[in-house]
Formats: C-alpha cells, sequence, structure tokens
C-alpha cells in the first residue's frame, strides 16, 4: 500500500550520516521514503559528500541543506549505529538546525545495527534529538539489521504502522491547502 501521489504531493526528504558515500544506510532510508511516499524523494542529502563545510558555520550549502530539509513534509533521517548511537557527523547537520522549530514537519528515525543489541538506540537516542527539533515521529523509531537492509520483508511491519500516520497527515495537509 502505497500513499501517494497526493494532491498536493508531500515533499519528501532523506538524510543520512553514513561517513561512506552511497552507504546501505542511504539505500535503506530511501528505499523507506519511497515505500511511504510511493515515490521518490525530493532531496536525498548524503552527508559523507558534504564533508568539511558542516565544520564552517558559514557554509551556504550547508544552510541550503537545512532550509531545504527544514521545508520537507517527512524526512527519514538514518545512520548507521556508532558506539550506540547514531554518527557525528549525523550530529554535525542537525545542530544546524532550530530547537522547536527547524523540523516542524514528519521524521522518522531510523538506525543500521550490525546486531540486536542496539535495536533501541535510534528510540532512545535519535528520536528525542528530532522531537527537540520541532518534528513529530510517526509511529517507533525504525532499526534495521546490516545483514537484512535490503530485504524489503524487513521493513513491511514498520510501515503498516507508520503508513496510518502519514496518511493522516498528508490527508490534513490537503484539507488545509484546499
Amino acid at each position: 500500500m502505497t500513499l501517494l501521489p497526493t494532491d498536493p504531493p508531500l515533499r519528501i526528504a532523506v538524510v543520512v550520516g553514513n561517513p561512506k558515500p552511497g552507504s546501505r544506510t542511504l539505500a535503506a532510508a530511501t528505499h523507506v521514503a519511497r515505500e511511504l511516499a510511493g515515490a521518490e524523494p525530493d532531496l536525498v542529502v548524503d552527508l559523507a559528500t558534504v564533508g568539511p563545510a558542516l565544520l564552517d558555520w558559514s557554509s551556504l550549502q550547508v544552510a541550503d541543506l537545512v532550509g531545504a530539509v527544514g521545508d520537507a513534509d517527512l524526512v527519514v533521517v538514518a545512520s548507521p549505529t556508532y558506539k550506540s548511537s547514531y554518527t557525528g557527523l549525523l550530529k554535525l547537520f542537525l545542530d544546524r538546525f532550530d530547537s522547536g522549530t527547524g523540523l516542524p514537519h514528519l521524521a522518522v528515525p531510523m538506525l543500521l545495527g550490525s546486531g540486536p543489541a542496539h535495536a533501541l538506540a535510534a528510540e532512545v537516542h535519535l528520536r528525542p534529538l528530532l522531537t527537540e527539533l520541532g518534528a513529530t515521529v510517526p509511529g517507533r523509531s525504525l532499526y534495521v539489521l546490516d545483514a537484512t537492509y535490503d530485504d524489503p520483508a524487513v521493513y513491511t511491519a514498520w510501515l503498516e504502522q507508520a503508513r496510518p500516520f502519514v496518511k493522516a497527515y498528508a490527508a490534513a495537509r490537503m484539507a488545509v491547502a484546499r
């Protein structure tokens, strides 16, 4: 079951904090966005390609990315699990967003990890940061094992729980737009 295209369409963004460009984390996050939206994301930010600009607080490139991500209706925010949490690369980017208003729409916290021992890391570490930035999280956070990231079946139960929230948001947005 897919939700979109809606009229007006939801703007979907993916932000990935894996230090390796083109990572499994990127593939998994893009898959989740596509399954929630029924289309390719409008914006994909692979932070590994942004590099040192994240350390430059005057970087217009990073400011533009922050603005575009903040304008998205749904943002999938993904990272590999490092030291039982998300990466510093992702933290550098998310530190640019204003508290309470920087991510004013829906956000999906998502981590990939090597084993089940870190399954709560997205819920305990990434979700609170996203809500601090103003995001509404549609259901529980998503944790995916690295070994199964490319198996669509591992996302099915989570997607079935998250879709009603996203569908309700899309319907409310359509009602306001009319």
